[in-house]
Order: structure tokens, then C-alpha cells, then sequence
């Protein structure tokens, strides 16, 4: 099904609600994605092109996505939370044709297209997007508008390296077109119960993968989504009761903020018509996660995969009581766990995560970075550790290669030493993930001086101002500690787990 479907039978209905602000129906979204293709199309845009997309949580961010999936183009979605020198590289890089943005952040975008020469136009929502009113066509009485041989398009998401320079991921075209829908649809309504009934309250950014996805999901099985900029724990329980929420997306980070409100605020507002609380993106704690059920009742459904579309191992909430801390089991043959030597590993003995018969996808320009992540077999891996217990069930059990993942949010620490090492006092630099309650982990930096500097809290904040002006803020420490020496191997590698197990 499409948003077309639903249009032509209940133009009226509501596809896309912001509290507060502007809502937009099946009718209307069906038309202005339309009314958008057709005017890309005369901008001589065509199928494989790339657009990116720099915007906050909105109703047109939908309608841009709904129109690049029926010209067939490839999606770039832009982190709003990078720096001016983040989008430059990720809209280069990417060799965008349009950029689609709102005028919160046209500023932060015309200073990128500046110097990327692929760019046409840049097109803001509200005006772009409103000067093609003339374009929008009626949809009532139309089974399909978009029912051509043209294959649907993609959407492209970038993840840091271990360099820290954000990667392209280009996975296969889907070989479908736009009113057939692809598998990873179908996989998501199947997966969370999707319906024309479910009401889906999503606080997560639009540019991550599985936000966007899910979403879009949801108007394809003519759902009503709840839209937010960002997430806040009173909020989101209120808009679960005003609404009569069926489906929410979180990160551990989020329950973690709703289990700090005041026992007056978390039995104020009525949470029973929630049937899945659906979480990724980062390890949750166990006692976490038990308060959750505890609280909202068996909702929580957990899945782990990747950006890359490989993986999807789900887990239910009941089988996640039998197994605390597990993300599910996966289907026979489809993840083996690999020693160091590439043999597989018994229960409960710790190793790599590799994905048996993964589909294939590249890291955009960087045919090391993909070569790496594949063996001779077909198989993937992000990278990820972990074990399997006796009855099959997935653990996961550190983290890729020295990644840290702070609120369900990738960052690589490579990155951030790169910039702390051009600062004058610094030596040598390691930069962690240390435990935190809130985010899962925090960033560490841990500095050795050049000789002449003394350590103490004022250099520390002047490093973290240091980060701040070239790294988004995310990224940047929230702690600087000082060592005299740094824990190396004779042949100079790094020993972060020696800093890592401290108490910090």
C-alpha cells in the first residue's frame, strides 16, 4: 500500500500530527509528494540521483522522503546536530544534486553548497515546497498516482569511521517500484503489528535509519504518526494519553529520563493504550528495562541491526523476561560468532558478530572501509561483539572497535583525539566511553601534557571549548583527566581497556 491508497479513500485522515503545530493529511501528503517529484523531475533530476535533506522533525520532512521514494532517488539524510565542516563534507561527499532544508538551518546550508559543485539548487521547505502548489494534483478516486516501472527510491544514511569522517552507506536499490513497497516494509509492519488503527509517537530524529524507516512505514499502512523535534519524559506521557498512543519508538536513554519523574507525574497520565514500546540503538540495562515492564506493563520489544540494513534480530518482552539482557534469537544461520582465528565459538564465549548471507552494501568512496567488513563467505559484521547462551539467544558484549554510543548516538573516539592533538599542550590523547545512568556512556578524554603544561580544571575546559569549534557537541568531552603517561604497547598501540577499567 501507499499514502496514495489511503488518500484516495480518506483524503481527510490525518497522516502526520505535531502537537502545537501544522498536521498534514493522507490527502495532502500524497498530493505535495506528487506535486515534489514532478518538480524534480523538471529540475532534471532522475532515478539513482542523490538529495539531501537538512531539517528538523517536521511534516515536510515526510513529504520530501514519501517523494524521493516514488522518483527513485537516494535520500541523503543530513544529521541537523553536525557542524558547519560536518555538512560540508557529508553533502560533497554524497554528491547531492538538491538540498532540501527549512530555514531554521538555510544559513548552515548555503555555506555548504558553496563549495560543493554537484548541488543545483537549494530548495526551503515552506517556500520551495509551497511555490508548487500548482503542481499538486487531486488524489480522490485514484487507486495509485505512483504505479510505474520506475524503482523505488532509498534512503542513504552516513556513519563515522574509524577515522571519524562521516561514511556514506549505499545499499541496493530496492528492485520494486514505489506502489509495490519493498521487503524492509513489509518487515516492519510485520514486526510491530503496523495497521491503518496504530498511532505511532516518534521523538527520535528523522535522520537516523530506523526513525525514518519506521516512519515511513506507518504511512504506508495509512497509520497516524505523532511527531516531535525531540524528546521530553512529561511530554511523551502526555501525548501517549491525549492521543491514545499504540506504538512508540525509544533509545535506554529515554527510559532511563521517564523513571527520574516524580511518582505524582509518571501516574498522572494513562499509558494502557501503548502496545509496543519498540527500543534500539544502544544496550539497555537490565534493572532499566525491568522498572520499564514494570511500570508500562510486557511492551517492549527490542531489536538489534545496523544502518546498514543487515541484521533485524528481534526480541519480545516475553522472551526478554526468560532472558534478561538478551536482543533475541535469530533464525537459524543467519549470525555466527566468530573467534579471532574465524571459528565459531561455544555458548557463552565471547566474539564477533558476523551476519551470514547479508545483503550487500558499500561505504560511499571508501572500498577499504567496505572490503573489511566482508569475508570470503558473504558474511558482514559492524563489528559488534558478543555471545550466544545455551538456548540460542543473542548477548551483546562491547561495543565496535573502540566505539562509544551515548544515548543511542555512534561516536568514534578517533575523531576527537585527531582534534584534541592539534591543540599545543597536548601529547598524547585517549579519548573513552565511561559508564553513564542517563546516556549508557559519556566521553572521556584522558590527556597526556606536553611538557610545561600543568593539568587542572581550567585546561580541561579550555580543551572541551577547543572540540567545540570544530566537532559537534555531542562529540566533545564531557570530562577532561590528566596522566602523566599514557598505557601503550612497546609497539605503540594504545591500551584503552587499562584506562577503561578504571574508576573514572
Amino acid at each position: 500500500m501507499t499514502p496514495d491508497w489511503w488518500a484516495a479513500r480518506e483524503p481527510g485522515k490525518l497522516a502526520v500530527i505535531v502537537p502545537g503545530g501544522a498536521s498534514l493529511t493522507y490527502g495532502e501528503l500524497a498530493a505535495k509528494s506528487i506535486g515534489l517529484e514532478q518538480d524534480w523531475r523538471s529540475r532534471g533530476i532522475v532515478q539513482g540521483d542523490r538529495i539531501a535533506i537538512v531539517m528538523e522533525n517536521c511534516p515536510d520532512y515526510l513529504v520530501v522522503a514519501i517523494a524521493a521514494l516514488r522518483l527513485g532517488v537516494r535520500l541523503v539524510a543530513v544529521s541537523i546536530h553536525l557542524t558547519a565542516a560536518e555538512v560540508v563534507h557529508v553533502i560533497c561527499d554524497s554528491d547531492a544534486r538538491l538540498v532540501i532544508t527549512s530555514r531554521r538551518y538555510l544559513g548552515l546550508v548555503t555555506d555548504a553548497v558553496a563549495v560543493a559543485p554537484s548541488v543545483l539548487a537549494v530548495c526551503v521547505a515552506g517556500d520551495d515546497l509551497g511555490d508548487i502548489e500548482p503542481l499538486y494534483r487531486s488524489v480522490e478516486g485514484s487507486d495509485s498516482l505512483s504505479d510505474s516501472s520506475t524503482r523505488q527510491g532509498t534512503f542513504m544514511f552516513y556513519s563515522s569511521g574509524t577515522t571519524g569522517k562521516p561514511k556514506g552507506i549505499l545499499r541496493d536499490m530496492p528492485d520494486v517500484t514505489f506502489a509495490q513497497g519493498d521487503p524492509l516494509t513489509s518487515t516492519f509492519s510485520a514486526s510491530w503489528g503496523f495497521s491503518h488503527e496504530s498511532i505511532w509517537l516518534n521523538s527520535a530524529p528523522l535522520y537516523h535509519a530506523y526513525p525514518l524507516q519506521s516512519c515511513t512505514s506507518v504511512l504506508r499502512w495509512g497509520g497516524t504518526l505523532v511527531l516531535t523535534e525531540k524528546f521530553d519524559a512529561e511530554q511523551t506521557l502526555k501525548l501517549i494519553d491525549e492521543y491514545g498512543v499504540t506504538h512508540v519508538s525509544m533509545v535506554p536513554t529515554m527510559f532511563v529520563r521517564l523513571l527520574r519523574l516524580p511518582l505524582e507525574v509518571r501516574t498522572k497520565y494513562d499509558v494502557s493504550t501503548v502496545k509496543l514500546a519498540i527500543h534500539a540503538g544502544a544496550a539497555c540495562a537490565v534493572p532499566v528495562k525491568a522498572a520499564m515492564m514494570d511500570w508500562w506493563g510486557p511492551v517492549f520489544y527490542e531489536f538489534y541491526g545496523g544502518s546498514e540494513n543487515i541484521g533485524m534480530v528481534l526480541i519480545t518482552p516475553q522472551e526478554w523476561l526468560e532472558h534478561p539482557g538478551s536482543v533475541g534469537k535469530p533464525a537459524p544461520e543467519t549470525i555466527s560468532i566468530l573467534d579471532d582465528d574465524h571459528r565459531p565459538v561455544v555458548p557463552h564465549v565471547r566474539g564477533t558478530i558476523w551476519f551470514d548471507q547479508a545483503p550487500r552494501f558499500s561505504y560511499h568512496k571508501s572500498p577499504e572501509k567496505t572490503a573489511g567488513v566482508f569475508d570470503s563467505e558473504g558474511r558482514a559484521t559492524l563489528g559488534d561483539l558478543g555471545y550466544f547462551d545455551e538456548d540460542g539467544y543473542l548477548y551483546l558484549d562491547g561495543r565496535r572497535t573502540d566505539l562509544i554510543i551515548s544515548g543511542g548516538v555512534n561516536i568514534y573516539p578517533a575523531e576527537i583525539e585527531s582534534r584534541l592533538g592539534e591543540h599545543p599542550a597536548v601529547f598524547d590523547v585517549a579519548v573513552i566511553g565511561i559508564p553513564d545512568d542517563e546516556y549508557g556512556q559519556r566521553v572521556q578524554a584522558v590527556v597526556q601534557l606536553e611538557s610545561g603544561y600543568v593539568g587542572n580544571a581550567d585546561l580541561g575546559q579550555e580543551l572541551i571549548a577547543f572540540c567545540r569549534v570544530e566537532l559537534a557537541s555531542y562529540k566533545c568531552p564531557k570530562n577532561v583527566a590528566f596522566e602523566d603517561v599514557l598505557p601503550r604497547t612497546p609497539t605503540g598501540k594504545l591500551l584503552k581497556r587499562v584506562l577503561m577499567d578504571r574508576s573514572w
